[in-house]
């Protein structure tokens, strides 16, 4: 249905074979499927992309996937709206706010699929020497080659030549921090990006990550979590057996892993907006007088694992060990990256802390020797020389953050004339709200904001963003060019 909607705008432009009550009668229909569908569009498309930008004499090539929606695409001079994938399995152009933008500014939306992950993998075996060439500053270049290959496709599609349609790039999480260094080191290919919950600043022991998780929960829920923390570690020494089953997570051999795994189901509620189904929950066991550890079990089985969607095997340093190209290995992938580059080790504060303290930095890099082997540990002095951190030198960024996201402390929080920062803030107000609404997980259609704690809040924000995208593409426009 999609593509050949797709088409038949093209055919329009070019011989007007459709009337204008046909096209708002499409355009209607559209919307409509839309704003129900998790999904703008799944369809596949494929491009040749280069394996090692970084080399003269390597010019081998994989086969990178990406997807594109051209329904609110304004033929021949509208925007094109550039979603950066990150660190998973691509799937398609999510039916975020970004859909909204799209149809405010008649653009169209393009998406990659990020180099190693789903079905855009350049090896067989994902081997740690295999994965030389996963990182950030390739990513940004196939970003870059997309770009390009894109625009003169089309230019193809349209008859022209020579022609820059302005460019505008988003991201959430560390695809906003990749968006963000995009319009850092290509200002030339975009207009302005917007960076949401963008990670910018690689972290080599994150404290301040576990620190805004205690007080997003707020002191009563706070203690309650460190409280079980205490009585986890206690059973853990003395029944671990039967323990790891109250969790169903026997498989988790290594004791850090089964308590990063404790660690990251509290964090995962808070992190994505649904604060209260961690605490409320907790705190009426803890009123009640309820065995706590048997209470948070309930929650990490029923919402963490069952709702959310994850995975014990996520935490699993033998699962992270396969380098079988089959199934979902994001995993295995995104810890190679934290492993290499970025680090954001969430390690225990020294003192009250939420999880527990042997969740500490060695954990960290004994996984990452023991996963991929001697030698491998994150440069993080590196990645915030070549990008520069919190004190980035780029212009026209949009930087967001929900006010309860722990990792709004790895992003840049205060504005600056070039670059604006807004901080949402509500009760679940986390990874990604503008983009996202409430709760940030599982996807709202179109990014609704009516189950945040305040609507407003979000709102104002998106306002504001609406306005630097107008402003940017205006000055894009007038100087005829993608960038300025």
């Amino acid at each position: 249905m999609m593509k050949l909607t797709t088409l038949a705008l093209v055919v329009a432009f070019f011989s007007n074979f459709l009337t204008i009550s046909n096209a708002i009668s499409t355009s209607q229909f559209l919307q409509q499927i839309s704003s129900q569908s998790k999904y703008l569009t799944k369809e596949e498309h494929w491009f040749n992309q280069t394996l090692d930008h970084f080399s003269p004499y390597d010019h081998r090539k994989f086969g990178q996937r990406y997807y594109e929606f051209l329904d609110y695409f304004r033929i021949p001079d509208g925007p094109i709206f550039l979603k950066i994938c990150g660190e998973t399995t691509c799937s398609g152009i999510p039916n975020d706010y970004l859909s909204v933008l799209a149809k405010k500014f008649g653009a169209a939306v393009v998406t990659l699929e990020h180099r190693y992950y789903g079905k855009s993998s350049p090896f067989k075996s994902l081997t740690t020497g295999n994965l030389k060439y996963l990182s950030s500053k390739q990513a940004l270049f196939d970003l870059a080659a997309f770009r390009n290959f894109y625009q003169e496709s089309l230019n193809v599609k349209l008859n022209r030549s020579n022609i820059e349609n302005p460019w505008f790039v988003f991201g959430v999480s560390y695809s906003g921090a990749l968006s963000a260094w995009f319009r850092l080191k290509f200002p030339h290919l975009t207009c302005g990006s917007l960076a949401s919950s963008a990670v910018v600043q690689a972290v080599y022991s994150f404290s301040e990550f576990d620190k805004q998780i205690g007080e997003s929960a707020g002191p009563e829920c706070k203690a309650v979590l460190q409280e079980i923390t205490q009585l986890v570690e206690s059973r853990l020494a003395s029944n671990r057996k039967d323990l790891k089953e109250l969790f169903e997570a026997d498989e988790l051999r290594n004791d850090g892993d089964f308590l990063y795994f404790m660690a990251d189901a509290a964090v995962t509620a808070i992190q994505y907006g649904s604060p209260d189904r961690l605490c409320t929950p907790l705190l009426e066991a803890k009123k009640s007088g309820k065995d706590l550890v048997n209470a948070y079990a309930t929650y990490v089985k029923e919402y963490y694992v069952k709702t959310f969607g994850a995975s014990v095997k996520t935490y699993d340093q033998e699962n992270l060990k396969s380098t079988a190209v089959n199934g979902d290995t994001s995993d295995r992938l995104w810890w190679f990256q934290v492993c290499t580059e970025v680090a954001y080790f969430q390690v225990a504060p020294s003192n009250d802390s939420i999880r527990s303290s042997k969740v500490d930095t060695r954990y960290h890099l004994d996984l990452c020797r023991n996963v991929f082997g001697a030698g491998i540990y994150p440069d993080v002095d590196a990645t915030n020389l070549y990008y520069g951190g919190t004190k980035i030198a780029g212009s026209k960024i949009v930087f967001t953050n929900g006010s309860q996201d722990p990792w709004r402390h790895a992003s840049k929080q205060t504005s600056s004339l070039e670059m604006p920062s807004y901080i949402i803030s509500c009760h679940n107000c986390g990874h990604g709200t503008d983009m996202r609404g409430c709760p940030q997980s599982p996807l709202v259609p179109e990014g609704d904001a009516k189950n945040c704690s305040s609507p407003d809040a979000v709102r104002k924000v998106r306002e504001k963003i609406v306005e630097h995208i107008d402003l940017w593409l205006s000055q894009c426009q007038v100087s005829g060019r993608s960038s300025m």
